[in-house]
């Protein structure tokens, strides 16, 4: 059986199939994820699923259960990185549920769903702008319109998919209907701190984050930075670093997360009173209601700084996803899992990062497992995991699964028991005098 040490060796073998020598970079519909691809196809193969491709690109795996063509329990993550990235998001949640299907190879046919493995070709939307593409394209929520997005060198996302050996006539294909699915369980680094915080190897996801980010435009006057007095002065770019430092200071000891990553100055010259300034911002929160309350807050105290000011804002909306609560079901197979490791009180997390659980909770109910990753780091090459942390997520991840198929048999045990009894009260009634 594929031990911890395997998966970690695996994740190594995966880090080589880059598009560049010096750093990991291997986005949607590139020769590298094909290369990543072959490995784990052979990987999935190995622990007994059969494998295809998607018309999504998406890399797939199935164990039948006791019968062919049941619905399945869908474990996986995502293959695709970022640019520069580190080795374990995404793929380690994929080679956990690799390594969690072989070890339940024997016990699959008896089961009263199939298992699934996916490795999702995109979720960071690295290329095209756009992410989660290969989940969605499962979940079928996939938009047409995708289809003109164009990368760095300017290859359409259509074209992309004809030279990795699509068709995007056939996309639609991709997609599973909810009676094809029981449910989805992901593993994934925490990509944060909080587990190495409270020296926890493994936390439960209780929700992924509702995010929005939009822009705020600051306007004031351009004009001599030598000739015009204080008094006189509406500088959009003060008004913006003000108004940043509220948006830290506002969030900071909430339950919410904010992050202002882009700032533009117009007209942009040394001796010239900035006479527009535009940030980004980046909210999030466990809830949508907490993510929204926190955006009006934060709004209301922007415009208070522009109006002191005497500046004026505008806002522009760029995104919104909304957040994904993990199924209650899902996560108490999931802690019974945490429990077979010896942690009988799993720690509960809300995932700041997006996951291609909030696509996939389109058409299925969906849960997280997180294990810890050293000092929080993510999306860089320094990301690391110890080898008893990937141990316990692949012991959790089999227990869990194993708990879900069993009360799956359970809940249609108990649906065909009040079939019965439906059918029995009809027959009954026909059957009964007039």
């Amino acid at each position: 059986m594929t031990s911890a040490a395997e998966v970690l060796r695996r994740c190594d073998a995966l880090a080589a199939c880059s598009e560049h020598a010096e750093h990991l970079d291997r986005a949607h519909l590139t020769p590298a994820l094909a290369a990543a691809q072959g490995l784990v196809e052979g990987w999935m193969a190995a622990a007994g699923l059969r494998t295809w491709r998607d018309q999504a690109g998406n890399l797939c795996g199935r164990a039948e259960g006791r019968e062919p063509g049941l619905p399945a329990l869908l474990l996986g993550s995502h293959l695709d990185t970022v640019p520069d990235a580190g080795r374990y998001d995404g793929m380690l949640g994929v080679l956990l549920a690799v390594a969690a299907a072989e070890r339940l190879r024997d016990e699959v046919p008896a089961w009263p769903c199939a298992l699934e493995v996916v490795g999702f070709t995109d979720e960071e939307g690295a290329r095209f702008g756009t992410a989660l593409l290969g989940s969605r394209a499962l979940a079928g929520t996939w938009d047409d319109a995708w289809w003109a997005l164009r990368d760095a060198h300017g290859t359409t996302l259509e074209q992309a998919a004809r030279d990795f050996g699509l068709d995007p006539a056939l996309v639609g294909t991709a997609a599973r209907r909810p009676d094809e699915l029981v449910a989805y369980l992901e593993a994934h680094i925490e990509q944060g701190p909080l587990l190495e915080e409270a020296d926890r190897s493994l936390g439960v996801v209780t929700t992924i984050a509702g995010a929005q980010r939009f822009r705020v435009e600051v306007v004031g006057e351009a004009r001599h930075a030598g000739g015009t007095p204080y008094p006189r002065r509406r500088d959009a770019l003060v008004g913006a670093a003000e108004a940043i430092v509220l948006i830290e200071r506002t969030v900071r000891d909430s339950g919410a997360i904010a992050t202002v990553g882009q700032v533009a100055v117009e007209p942009g010259a040394v001796n010239v009173i900035p006479g527009r300034a535009v940030f980004s911002v980046d909210l999030r929160a466990a809830t949508d209601g907490e993510r929204d309350a926190m955006r009006a807050t934060l709004l209301a105290g922007i415009a208070d700084v522009c109006a002191a000011r005497s500046l004026t804002m505008r806002v522009t909306d760029v995104y919104e996803a909304p957040a994904t609560p993990c199924a209650g079901w899902l996560r108490d197979a999931l802690r019974d899992g945490v429990a077979t490791t010896g942690d009988t009180d799993p720690l509960d997390v809300w995932s700041r990062a997006g996951h291609d659980g909030m696509a996939v909770s389109a058409v299925t109910d969906v849960g997280m497992l997180f294990l810890r990753c050293g000092d929080g780091i993510s999306h860089h090459p320094d990301e690391s995991v110890r080898e008893v942390d990937v141990a316990a997520a692949l012991d959790a991840l089999t227990a869990a699964a194993r708990t879900v198929a069993t009360r799956t048999d359970a809940a249609a045990a108990h649906a065909a028991q009040a079939d019965a009894a439906q059918a029995d009260a009809a027959r009954a009634d026909a059957e009964a005098p007039a």
